[in-house]
């Protein structure tokens, strides 16, 4: 069995070669690009080219310039809510650092405190005194003042 030869019909013809009307097709133009590095003019050279897309399409350059102010002010403003929450977050770290010493402080008047209050039987000993032994009450309510007394 002979394997029958397989054709491939196409309405388009090679590149170069006259069509099935008779005109010859157009090659792709080519071209040489620069490779230029981007200086210190590529931003406004990309800002130009901005502005012609925005000339040669149906968004106006107001909608862009729009977007652009929102999304610089969000980053400002996220800026600025961060640098405070650091703000915030400092002060209250060096609060609580000074509650800490304030207590550590209070801790060791207490514990003197609670000393002396425990060494006041032996220094009122020391220094002669003794402890009271009954209830003493004084009624004022006879009281004559001498006459030779000043008031």
């Amino acid at each position: 069995m002979a394997a029958q030869a397989r054709s491939v019909h196409s309405s388009a013809a090679p590149a170069g070669r006259p069509d099935r009307d008779g005109a010859p097709q157009s090659r792709p133009q080519l071209h040489v690009v620069n490779g230029q590095r981007a200086g210190a003019g590529s931003a406004a050279r990309g800002f130009k080219r901005l502005l012609e897309w925005t000339r040669t399409k149906t968004t106006p350059l107001l909608h862009i310039t729009i977007a652009i102010v929102f999304l610089v002010g969000t980053l400002l403003g996220a800026l600025a809510l961060r640098t405070q929450m650091v703000e915030i977050s400092f002060e209250s770290s060096q609060v609580q650092t000074r509650i800490e010493r304030l207590s550590q402080d209070v801790e060791e008047r207490q514990t003197q405190l609670d000393m002396l209050k425990a060494s006041l039987p032996e220094r009122a000993q020391e220094m002669g005194m003794v402890p009271q032994e009954g209830s003493i009450s004084i009624d004022l309510n006879g009281y004559q003042p001498s006459e030779g007394g000043t008031q």
